[in-house]
């Protein structure tokens, strides 16, 4: 009785809720992840968009619900390791689903959760993989992605005035790639890609692209649960040892603090960095799951000749991917990098464990320079990270963690609980300890600093909502480094706080407003003393973000953001700045459009306020804003024929009261920046 009740109730309270205008676009929490990931990586966006890949991917072919394991849903990054728990458990108990409308009855899964979900999945019966099998390579989807981008005003890196330090290649950013794939059971593909300012069939890259990737990736093959060649990413524990996916920290996203991905994932993305070339399979029986994985690959590093001692080694790894100047040409692939590890584990519906293990070797060792900040960086010719990972589920609680150590018997570990005290009110807490001298390469855990090492914390938030429309998130992390760190001369403590709330008023209109307030040392020596002091900066910021759909074709959104830096001090700063969208996108429909009028104003980079921008599809752009200027873009999207659709994007910044923007090589004798973008996907 009580399925046929949610089979005749649920879509009533579904169609009350705010429809997503675009399926293949991220959900508000996700880009104010992405945001904040750029914000901590020092203004660098990531070039990783297998998320936007697999949500166009899953639009395609959803996820049958009746079948769905742990990994595929951890793909969408819509649920919580709660709320997957719950669902597995749910649907060993009571079987197989009768309608998608059904899934309200699994605990704490909320209507606005599910309507997340309704573009990607599908509940239908269970399809035998070895009947499908020939199928995989007969009647897939190939798909040829063709994109071009330019930022129109001529660099210094162009002009050529100095003659040791310039950029060889042309202004041009161009990409290619083409894919294979059938539903979620297969894929291969090679990506090609060249920077702006690197060389282009010619010169150092007479083969053409400066970066190639090609990958083949299978799953479900009876007791292999996946294999992997060419290209591919690792995923292991929470983070300490590897971790290749895309992984976000701290957010209005409160629940999302736990490390959830399948260990072996492909890579078919732009980021020449975090990813292994070589090959890679996991054997699952039962309850057991067994990965193994091998890579060699060559690496960027800053190479140093010892012509005295004739020890070679390298002074750092370089990670930019940039291969433009003289320099960066002569750092490509200098170093050689050998790769082996792996995972045994043992799960069940509640209950989790296993073990990792990831092993580096160097041709060249790791010396860095003897600053004091550097004495337990990474060195040597070989890195080791060995952990143990586990989570249990008990009721209401599901509760997660990794403990690892590296070869020089440094530790680390991160414990994390979440709990649905109520049906409308979830917490989340964690604490990690990972000492001064642990070091790993290619890790993400859920930290401060960008690489798991030298920190203590304890993080906790909270999601309440009171009633179906209204939302309140909030967290609170407290953190210290007990060593030196890049710019802070002496050992260091922060805080963090975030409380958004949330209205979803029904079908039309989505509002937030946040407040941020974080307090970080840094070292601050404005009388030049011999020892740098290092002082707690406090910064605040306030966000009110609306979006409401006028019709099912457009859509007007906007945002106000201010933000004020160490304001009772002399180098206060403050900044504020407003946008306002367009988004045009009739379903059905061959165009589709969007818009962004912008203005910004602060008093300096510390005062920088990050803003996420619609892009072309599988791209995203989140420039930082500082100082006094205008930006608007237009992206138009058209589908030429049934096969062949055409992307354009066109932005400018214009800033005020400046004549020369950007420094270094990027610097402009201008007071205007304008970027154009071209993209063809064909799919046949």
């Amino acid at each position: 009785m009580m399925r046929v009740y949610f089979l005749y109730a649920l879509p009533v309270m579904l169609q009350a809720q705010v429809t997503p205008s675009n399926p293949n676009e991220p959900s508000p929490l996700i880009k104010q992840q992405l945001e904040n990931l750029t914000q901590a990586n020092d203004d660098a966006t990531t070039q990783d968009d297998s998320y936007l890949q697999e949500l166009v991917q899953f639009t395609k072919d959803p996820i049958n619900m009746n079948d769905a394991d742990e990994g595929q849903l951890e793909e969408l990054r819509i649920l919580n390791a709660l709320q997957i728990s719950n669902f597995i458990l749910y649907r060993k108990l009571l079987g197989k689903f009768i309608s998608i409308y059904e899934l309200q009855a699994v605990p704490g899964w909320s209507v606005d959760v599910i309507k997340q979900l309704l573009p990607y999945i599908t509940v239908s019966a269970k399809v035998d993989v070895y009947k499908s099998l020939r199928s995989r390579f007969k009647n897939g989807r190939n798909t040829l992605l063709v994109r071009a981008s330019q930022v129109l005003e001529k660099s210094i890196g162009y002009l050529r005035t100095n003659s040791s330090n310039y950029y060889e290649g042309s202004p041009q950013h161009i990409t290619f790639r083409y894919k294979y794939s059938f539903k979620n059971l297969m894929q291969c593909g090679i990506t090609g890609d060249k920077d702006a300012g690197e060389q282009f069939f010619k010169g150092s890259q007479k083969q053409g692209f400066d970066f190639y990737s090609a990958h083949f990736f299978a799953r479900d093959l009876g007791i292999i649960k996946s294999v992997a060649l060419g290209d591919f990413i690792a995923n292991l524990g929470q983070g300490l040892t590897q971790w290749g996916g895309l992984a976000f920290r701290k957010s209005a996203d409160v629940l999302n603090i736990k490390r959830q991905a399948d260990v072996l994932r492909p890579y078919n993305s732009t980021g020449e960095i975090a990813f292994n070339r070589g090959a890679g399979i996991t054997l699952q029986k039962k309850n057991w799951e067994a990965t193994g994985f091998v890579s060699y690959k060559k690496i960027d590093a800053n190479f140093q000749a010892d012509t005295v001692n004739f020890a070679d080694f390298v002074s750092s790894l370089q990670t930019s991917g940039y291969h433009r100047t003289p320099g960066e040409i002569a750092d490509k692939n200098s170093q050689r990098q050998l790769t082996s590890g792996g995972n045994i584990s043992y799960s069940d519906e509640s209950f989790h464990v296993g073990v990792n293990a990831v092993h580096y070797h160097f041709k060249y060792p790791i010396q860095k320079p003897e600053y004091l900040y550097n004495a337990y960086s990474l060195s040597g010719k070989n890195i080791g990270n060995y952990s143990i990972d586990y989570s249990y589920t008990y009721k209401n609680m599901h509760f997660f963690g990794e403990v690892a150590t590296d070869q020089d018997a440094d530790k680390a570990f991160i414990d994390g609980l979440l709990i649905s005290v109520d049906r409308r009110v979830d917490m989340s807490f964690l604490y990690r300890h990972i000492s001064r001298g642990y070091q790993s390469l290619y890790s993400n855990a859920f930290t401060e600093t960008t690489f798991p090492t030298n920190e203590s914390g304890f993080y906790s938030g909270i999601s309440i909502a009171p009633t179906t429309f209204l939302r309140i998130d909030a967290y609170a992390d407290y953190y210290k480094f007990p060593w030196l760190k890049y710019r802070v001369d002496a050992p260091s403590h922060g805080n963090d706080y975030l409380i958004q709330v949330s209205y979803n008023s029904g079908k039309r209109l989505l509002v937030y407003s946040r407040y941020h307030s974080e307090t970080k040392a840094i070292n601050y020596n404005p009388d030049n003393l011999p020892l740098n002091p290092v002082d707690a900066k406090p910064l605040q910021n306030w966000r009110t973000q609306l979006s409401y759909r006028f019709t099912n074709t457009f859509t007007f959104r906007t945002r106000a953001e201010f933000t004020w830096f160490d304001k009772k001090m002399p180098d206060a700063e403050n900044g504020w700045l407003v946008y306002a969208d367009l988004l045009y996108k009739p379903s059905p429909g061959k165009l589709s459009a969007s818009l962004r009028l912008q203005y910004f104003n602060t008093d300096g980079y510390n005062s920088r306020i990050y803003a996420y921008e619609d892009d072309i599809l599988y791209s995203y752009s989140i420039p930082v804003f500082y100082g006094k200027g205008y930006r608007y873009y237009i992206n138009f999207n058209y589908d030429i024929l049934k096969k062949i659709s055409i992307w354009i994007r066109f932005a400018e910044t214009y800033y005020t009261g400046k004549s020369v923007i950007g420094s270094g090589l990027d610097e402009i004798d201008k007071h205007t920046r304008t970027e154009v973008k071209l993209q063809i996907i064909s799919a046949f």
